[in-house]
């Protein structure tokens, strides 16, 4: 891989920023960015090569960078948001029952035995889109609060469930796995409270910021290689180690300093990298050659807008339940793992990602009419208690 190819890269990753930049559209910035790549990738004048390893090895790290910063901003610590956690528990149960239903559905009809796969895919959420948009809103209220916490619920579980979904034949080496990366994950959580109990953290944060070491960048990339390398060891994907790591430094307190520095060594170059990559593999002739494929994807979105309606039986409110049906994640990740394990029919990668699509359609329309029924400043409903959101002031902190 030339510099050449890492500067075509680095361009075409600023459809991203560019396509996100008009406001009323909410279009999220990797939208762009995997049409990016599928212009210059194999779908498209073929001017990068997916497969190539370094390409690929820096394609990963951006994978699990990203999923570090996804799992760092799941509300694990507001203490609100673990209040509501019985109904939006709830909430994501019957999600996933008729998403179960949906699943076994639609992998008949089309023939493609991924009934697992599909289920996962349709009681997904994705946290790193739908957070922004309820920060933005300055949404808020017992119902934010649920959505909020069910979201998070249903990121959580459809990511460690994905590596069990996509390849059910390897099942067992893919839940010892999973068992790693979480033993690992616990181990490190309380190595790190304990560390911060005593003080430690904030000596090193302050030795660090006086000398300009960057240490704490220093010691999460650390982790989250080592993480990365106990998930290639035991044949689970990075994403799961990221997001594991993410999960962790959350539950403990992300300094600010380090949240921007990830922040921006993820989206300033690594997260588009990943993303392109990702455009880049995604062969749309298969496609276009098989027509079905087009419908799966549609059918996969709509499903899931379907299936999160189920959460209005717990009492989270319409627009509020096909918020929570955004999907970028996972059907990501589904795609990712399905081109790099050879495990998806011809096409069947670009069908999760225009399910994917179908839901963010679907999540811009109701915050769109979310926004147009909340008056000026942010005010909610009088069926809601006014507050401020949660995670205004994490979001202060990713610029």
């Amino acid at each position: 891989m030339s510099f050449a190819t890492l500067a075509l890269v680095a361009a075409v990753g600023l459809l991203g920023p560019l396509l996100a930049s008009r406001p009323g559209w909410n279009i999220p910035v990797v939208i762009g960015e995997l049409l990016g790549g599928l212009l210059i990738g194999i779908s498209g004048v073929r001017l990068v090569d997916a497969s190539e390893p370094t390409f690929t090895l820096l394609a990963s790290i951006g994978f699990g960078l990203s999923m570090f910063v996804v799992g760092s901003r799941v509300p694990v610590r507001d203490p609100a948001v673990r209040a509501s956690l019985a109904r939006s528990a709830l909430g994501a149960a019957l999600v996933g029952v008729a998403a179960a239903i949906l699943a076994t559905l639609l992998s008949a009809v089309f023939g493609t035995g991924h009934a697992v796969l599909y289920g996962v895919l349709i009681a997904s959420s994705s946290a790193a889109l739908v957070l922004p948009i309820v920060a933005s809103l300055k949404m808020s209220g017992p119902s934010v609060l649920q959505l909020t916490a069910q979201v998070a619920i249903a990121d959580v579980v459809c990511i460690v469930a994905l590596p069990l979904a996509i390849d059910p034949a390897n099942a067992l080496p893919a839940g010892i796995g999973v068992l790693a990366i979480a033993g690992s994950a616990v181990v490190l959580y309380f190595l790190l409270r304990e560390l911060d109990k005593r003080g430690l953290r904030r000596r090193l944060h302050q030795y660090s910021e006086r000398r300009r070491f960057a240490l704490e960048l220093r010691t999460n990339l650390l982790l989250l290689f080592t993480l990365a390398a106990v998930a290639g060891f035991t044949h689970v994907s990075i994403m799961l180690a990221g997001f594991a790591l993410g999960l962790v430094v959350g539950a403990i307190g992300e300094p600010r300093r380090l949240a921007r520095q990830l922040f921006g060594i993820t989206e300033g170059f690594f997260g588009p990298v990943f993303f392109v990559w990702l455009g880049a593999s995604i062969n749309l002739a298969h496609l276009a050659a098989n027509p079905s494929m087009i419908l799966l994807g549609v059918c996969l979105g709509l499903a899931a807008v379907v299936a999160h309606l189920a959460a209005r039986a717990a009492g989270l409110p319409l627009l509020l339940s096909v918020m929570s049906a955004g999907q970028l994640g996972v059907p990501v990740a589904a795609a990712a793992l399905g081109v790099q394990l050879h495990l998806l029919a011809p096409g069947e990668d670009a069908a999760l990602l225009l399910g994917a699509l179908v839901t963010i359609a679907a999540t811009t329309v109701a915050t769109s009419l979310r926004a147009r029924a909340t008056p000026p400043g942010g005010a909610v409903s009088s069926a809601e208690t006014p507050g401020s959101h949660p995670h205004a002031k994490d979001r202060a902190t990713d610029g």
